[in-house]
C-alpha cells in the first residue's frame, strides 16, 4: 500500500474483522500552512477538509471506497442512526450470528465496498481491515512500519519492552501466582455468597464480575495497599465509561477548551485523581520500608516490584513515574475487562446451553465434594470438563471487541 508508512493504524478484533484508525499527521506535513496569522484557521481547514479529500483520493486508488466522508462529523451520524437502531430493539435471536447487532454500521460496509473500506469518525479516519492475510502482515509488524500506539508493557518495544516484561514475569512467577489463590478463592467465595440472596431472581453477572475481578486484582497487584488500588479501579471505570460514551461526539477543540461539558471536567479530573492516587500508592510503600514495615524490599507484589524498579540505579533497569502510572492503567485494561467479559460470555454461553451446566456441576462435585479450594491443590488441572467450557469461551469470543486496541 501506497500509504503503508503514511498512516498508523488501531485495532480491534471479533473474530477475523479487524478494526484499522489512522492518524494523519504524516499527511499532514505534506501541506504545511504558512504564515503566522492564518495558522490556526489553515491548519483547521487542512485537518477538517483537505486531508480527508487527500486520504480519500489516495485509498480510493489502491481499491479501497467507503462511505462519503460528510463536513465535520465525518460518518458519526450513519454509526449513531444504525447503532440506535439495533439497540432499540430487544435481542431476540441468541446464537453466533451477533455482528449485525453489535457493530450494524461495519456489518453495513462490508457488504457495500468489500472485506477493507474507509470509514471517518469527526475528520478522523478509519481503515477497517478484515482481509485475513493482510491483517497478519499488519499484526506480525516485521519491519516496525506500524508504531504502536498506546503506552504500557502491551505497546512496549526494543529494550523497554524486555524490562517491563522482566518486571511482570518477577511478579507474576508460577509460585507467585500460587501465592495469590486464597486472595482469589476470598474474592469469588465473597460474590457466590451474596449472590445467595438472590436465589430465583435476576443477576446483572457483568457488574458482579467487574467488581469481583477488581476486587482480585486490587488484593494481589497492590497487596497491602488493597483499598487504594480498588479505588483506582474504580476512577478507571468511570473514565471509560466516560470515553465509550462520548467516542462519536464531535467537538471542535476551541470550543472544548472555552466551554468544556461536564464530561470533559470530569474527565479531566479522573485523569488527574488517578495519577495522583498512583504516585500517593508510591510514596506510602515507599515510607513503610523507610520503617522497615515490609519484609523483603518494596513487597513482592506488582507495585513492590515497580516501585522497586523506579528506585534502580541502574538506568537500564529503571523506570519512571510515568511507565509506573501507565503499567497500573494497563494491568487494570488488560487483567480487569478482560476477564469480566471472558466470565460474562461464559456465563451467557451457559444459560443458553445448560446441559454442560450440569456436566460441570457434576464433575465439581465428583472431584472436590464438600471441600473447599486451597492453593496446594492440584484440583483445577482435573477439572476437564470446566476447562473445555473455559476455552471454549475464550476461544469463539474475544474477549474485548471495542476496547481491544493496538496501534500499529
Amino acid at each position: 500500500m501506497i500509504m503503508r508508512h503514511s498512516l498508523s493504524i488501531v485495532g480491534g478484533s471479533w473474530g477475523y474483522w479487524f478494526t484499522f484508525g489512522k492518524t494523519i499527521d504524516k499527511i499532514s506535513s505534506l501541506y504545511p500552512p504558512h504564515g503566522t496569522a492564518r495558522v490556526r484557521q489553515v491548519d483547521y481547514n487542512q485537518r477538517v477538509w483537505w486531508n480527508p479529500i487527500q486520504i480519500t483520493k489516495i485509498l480510493s486508488s489502491q481499491g479501497i471506497k467507503g462511505p462519503p466522508y460528510k463536513f465535520l462529523h465525518g460518518n458519526t451520524k450513519e454509526i449513531y442512526t444504525k447503532l440506535y437502531g439495533t439497540r432499540s430493539k430487544p435481542m431476540t435471536d441468541l446464537s453466533h450470528q451477533i455482528f449485525p447487532y453489535i457493530q450494524p454500521f461495519q456489518h453495513s460496509c462490508i457488504k457495500d465496498y468489500g472485506k477493507n473500506f474507509l470509514c471517518w469518525i469527526g475528520s478522523k479516519p478509519q481503515l477497517f481491515i478484515t482481509e485475513v492475510e493482510l491483517v497478519k502482515e499488519i499484526l506480525n509488524n516485521k519491519d516496525g512500519a506500524y508504531p504502536k500506539w498506546k503506552t504500557g508493557f502491551v505497546a512496549a518495544e526494543g529494550n523497554k519492552w524486555v524490562r517491563q516484561r522482566k518486571l511482570a514475569n518477577h511478579a507474576f512467577h508460577a509460585d507467585g501466582l500460587k501465592g495469590m489463590v486464597p486472595a482469589m478463592i476470598e474474592s469469588v467465595e465473597i460474590m457466590v455468597e451474596k449472590w445467595k440472596d438472590y436465589e430465583g431472581k435476576e443477576i446483572e453477572v457483568f457488574n458482579e464480575f467487574r467488581i469481583m475481578t477488581s476486587e482480585v486484582i486490587s488484593r494481589t497487584a497492590f497487596g497491602s495497599s488493597y483499598a487504594e488500588g480498588k479505588n483506582i479501579f474504580e476512577m478507571l471505570v468511570k473514565l471509560g465509561s466516560l470515553i465509550s460514551a462520548n467516542f462519536l461526539k464531535i467537538r471542535l477543540p476551541v470550543i472544548r477548551k472555552l466551554m468544556p461539558n461536564e464530561e470533559d471536567a470530569e474527565s479531566d479530573r479522573l485523569e488527574r485523581e488517578i495519577r495522583k492516587s498512583i504516585i500517593g500508592l508510591i510514596k506510602t510503600r515507599e515510607e513503610k520500608v523507610k520503617r522497615g514495615e515490609l519484609e523483603g524490599g518494596y513487597g513482592n507484589d506488582y507495585l513492590g516490584v515497580l516501585v522497586k524498579a523506579f528506585h534502580e540505579s541502574d538506568d537500564n533497569k529503571k523506570i519512571s513515574v510515568d511507565d509506573m502510572v501507565d503499567e497500573c492503567k494497563t494491568f487494570y485494561f488488560a487483567g480487569h475487562e478482560t476477564t469480566t467479559s471472558l466470565l460474562t460470555w461464559t456465563c451467557l454461553l451457559l444459560a443458553i446451553h445448560t446441559e454442560w451446566q450440569d456436566k460441570a456441576r457434576k464433575e465439581v462435585f465428583e472431584l472436590l465434594g464438600e471441600n473447599k479450594i486451597t492453593a496446594d491443590d492440584n484440583f483445577l488441572g482435573k477439572l476437564k470438563i470446566v476447562s473445555l467450557i473455559s476455552y471454549s469461551g475464550n476461544g469463539l469470543y474475544i474477549t474485548n471487541l471495542a476496547n481491544f486496541i493496538v496501534f500499529i
